[in-house]
């Protein structure tokens, strides 16, 4: 209330007489044009149907005293028109006869306008039929406490349901955000609003669409939340709940675009989901809010997460490619912001993974130069980002000798070599991944990486905390020690020895795999050098317990030892 106000107000300003009396002018015009339509008869008959008893109701509003409505029927009235409108664009397709998308897409179009317009009538019905609350009216139950009744839950419930369905607008705001609040307290909440609160659903929808962005941003959180929750997502669905999520990302502010995305990437994350996103067109607007400069870091990455999901469909991934998602996409990988790099990456990880052409597409786009360049070890990235980049690089180049040979020549391995040190585990596990795919493709490349210093790292990785860690470390040495060259490195070193031995003892139960360990060792006994440090070692009880405990590949190192002069050490176990 206004404390500037001298007088009474009178029921409605000019701004809603004008918008009520326009809003109802197009509601006639609309109902006189739909008669020359031939296409889809029934479908537009029933539109008809909804707006004469639409513009029965305005034109009770006009009548009637609805003096504390006048925010809530200004918002709706915005809504109203936004419906109109694009019943109008669908009658001029209809005229002419114009299904640029097809019959079929033509009738999902008018059966969710006919939708929005069934929402439209029950709200406006609530609104004449209703003595509209105000906030000196209203009696605010207390919110139920921690592990109250079921009983004094539906009860709260139901009362903030009542202020969403007949409140004014700052009620009704604030009856949305206080449901966000409990929403994600307790599963029960979701449940009772969902499967126990009638027309919740379409409440929600219609709000989505609600002239004030505030509203809309609310019902868009409200909606993300009840889609955290698989056994809810089909009933959100059911109630129409795509499409104004959509026109959301088109049409909302920041915040409100974030909350619809965020709802349509928990949605989408059941696979039945996927084809009604694309059939609203949601694949052209997330498409569209990724190449806009101007959409903010969390947004773009909700909508990258979103496509990948709708990815998984083969034929929605082709659409999208077909819409220039490849160019988008490495366009954004130069992005300054390192988590939109991230979901990119992840995204682009996800579509090309078991398609080979789409693989080389992207490389041609440019994508490897980017991705070397957040593994420079002099770039600010975070080891996150660093991770993502190693695993892309190995699917986009490791099919292809020629891209192996220029990442070598870029500094790749020293580039690996840095997140090993440096890394934190799975950071690690991914770099040694690499590593081993990249022993795949020649003994040249081992040499080059035993020249690198990558044997000295792997062996401090035998201890790592990590089980898988240790095992690719162990088995990256027994790749890399039988090479001569390698060899003679890893033995220059007394502490990789000394390693590899003390890890042989039989009673630590949180070791590598003692075969593996035993397969380098194998390699070293044949030199005289690699005999010598093992038996100077200090370790060699442990070789000893496992020739005794029949390991046969300690038998062969022993054997193998056994011609030096230490064999009077070693005499016990052949006189078995």
């Amino acid at each position: 209330m206004r404390e500037d106000r001298k007088e009474a107000a009178p029921i409605y300003q000019l701004p809603e007489e004008t918008s009520l009396q326009r809003t109802s002018e197009l509601i006639n015009s609309l109902i006189s044009s739909s008669y020359s339509i031939l296409s889809f008869p029934a479908k537009w008959q029933l539109i008809r149907d909804k707006l004469e008893q639409l513009n029965s109701n305005l034109t009770a509003v006009a009548d009637g005293n609805f003096s504390s409505a006048n925010s809530a029927l200004t918002a709706f009235l915005e809504s109203m028109v936004t419906v109109l409108n694009d019943i109008q664009m669908l009658t001029d397709q209809c005229s002419d006869e114009s299904y640029s998308r097809g019959k079929l897409h033509m009738r999902s179009n008018l059966d969710a306008v006919s939708s929005r317009l069934e929402l439209h009538v029950k709200h406006l019905t609530q609104i004449c039929a209703s003595a509209i609350l105000s906030q000196s009216q209203a009696i605010v139950p207390t919110r139920p406490a921690v592990g109250a009744s079921r009983e004094d839950m539906r009860f709260y419930m139901k009362d903030l349901f009542s202020r969403l369905r007949i409140g004014d607008l700052d009620m009704r705001a604030q009856a949305l955000a206080i449901l966000n609040e409990i929403l994600p307290q307790d599963e029960k909440y979701v449940r009772i609003a969902v499967l126990e609160t009638a027309d919740s659903i379409s409440l929600l929808v219609h709000f989505l669409e609600f002239g004030d962005v505030g509203i809309q941003e609310k019902a868009a959180r409200a909606v993300s939340v009840i889609a955290s929750f698989d056994s809810y997502k089909g009933a959100l669905v059911t109630g129409g709940v795509i499409a104004p999520l959509i026109r959301a990302l088109e049409m909302g502010n920041e915040a409100g675009k974030e909350g619809a995305a965020r709802a349509l990437r928990k949605l989408t994350e059941n696979s039945d989901n996927v084809w009604s996103v694309s059939a609203h067109g949601g694949v052209t607007v997330l498409l569209k809010l990724c190449d806009n400069a101007d959409s903010s870091s969390e947004l773009i990455g909700l909508a990258c997460n979103t496509l990948r999901n709708l990815s998984s469909v083969e034929e929605i991934k082709k659409f999208m490619v077909e819409q220039g998602a490849v160019s988008v996409f490495t366009k954004l990988l130069k992005s300054k912001e390192e988590v939109v790099q991230i979901h990119v990456m992840e995204l682009l990880y996800a579509m090309v993974l078991e398609d080979d052409s789409l693989r080389h597409m992207v490389v041609g786009e440019g994508v490897i130069e980017s991705l070397a360049k957040l593994l420079d070890p002099n770039s600010p990235y975070s080891m996150k980002a660093r991770e993502v980049a190693v695993r892309a690089i190995e699917l986009f180049c490791f099919t292809s000798t020629s891209l192996i040979k220029a990442l070598m020549g870029c500094g790749f391995l020293d580039q690996v070599l840095f997140l090993l040190k440096n890394g934190e585990i799975s950071t690690q596990e991914s770099g040694l991944k690499v590593v081993s795919h990249l022993c795949e493709t020649s003994e040249e490349t081992k040499k080059v990486m035993g020249d690198a210093g990558f044997m000295t790292e792997l062996v401090k990785l035998l201890e790592a905390k990590s089980f898988e860690v240790r095992e690719l470390a162990a088995g990256l040495l027994c790749s890399m020690v039988p090479i001569q060259r390698n060899r003679r490195r890893f033995i220059q070193d007394d502490h990789n020895v000394n390693q590899i031995m003390r890890l042989l003892n039989p009673d630590e139960e949180k070791s590598v795999t003692k075969k593996l360990l035993l397969s380098v060792l194998i390699s070293l006994a044949d030199s005289s050098n690699g005999r010598r440090k093992i038996l100077a070692s200090g370790y060699v009880n442990h070789l000893e317990k496992l020739a005794k405990a029949d390991v046969l590949e300690a038998k062969k190192i022993i054997k193998k030892l056994s011609g030096n002069r230490f064999h009077s050490i070693l005499s016990k176990i052949w006189s078995k």
